[in-house]
């Protein structure tokens, strides 16, 4: 009888753990890898200590008990309750370098090394220059903007 409660007792915890996975902490895998290794080894000590008899029988009700949760969450709308049921509508950036072109002048905040922040027009910018170290406080103009990429260059005292 002592086999039988070890073997019941491992697939039960094994079982309640793939589901705590499922619905509780999806994606972390480590409660639903030691959830199958622990229903693994219980169906293996069924098939080691009781015949292959015994063994397919739990085998395929664990399988069973598996399946029957699986679509029982899906059906009774569990999964609804974890999932994002709104939409967002905002743009990160919107509108990011709005009033910026090239040839425009401003001055490094901090170092870009080589990116760091520059203010043009009052306004704090992420920039990036062309590979080279600027120090901050010094002079630069803008020379191309891609998207929400920045480029500059620091002006030389001919400029």
């Amino acid at each position: 009888m002592g086999d039988w409660m070890t073997v019941v007792i491992l697939i039960l915890i094994g079982l309640v753990l793939i589901y705590l996975e499922l619905i509780f902490v999806p994606g972390t895998t480590i409660l639903g890898l030691v959830g199958i290794a622990l229903t693994g080894i219980g169906v293996y000590l069924a098939f080691e200590r009781h015949g292959s008899v015994a063994g397919g029988w739990v085998l395929g009700g664990s399988f069973f008990v598996i399946t029957v949760a699986v679509v029982y969450s899906f059906r009774s709308g569990a999964w609804k309750r974890f999932s994002l049921q709104t939409k967002s509508e905002g743009h990160f950036n919107e509108n990011f370098n709005e009033g910026l072109q090239i040839e425009m002048r401003g001055e490094t905040i901090s170092d870009l090394k080589p990116i760091g922040k520059a203010e043009f027009n009052t306004k704090s910018y992420e920039v990036r220059s062309r590979g080279e170290h600027v120090s901050a406080g010094k002079a630069i103009k803008i020379t191309k903007i891609i998207e929400n990429k920045i480029i500059v260059e620091l002006i030389k005292k001919e400029d």
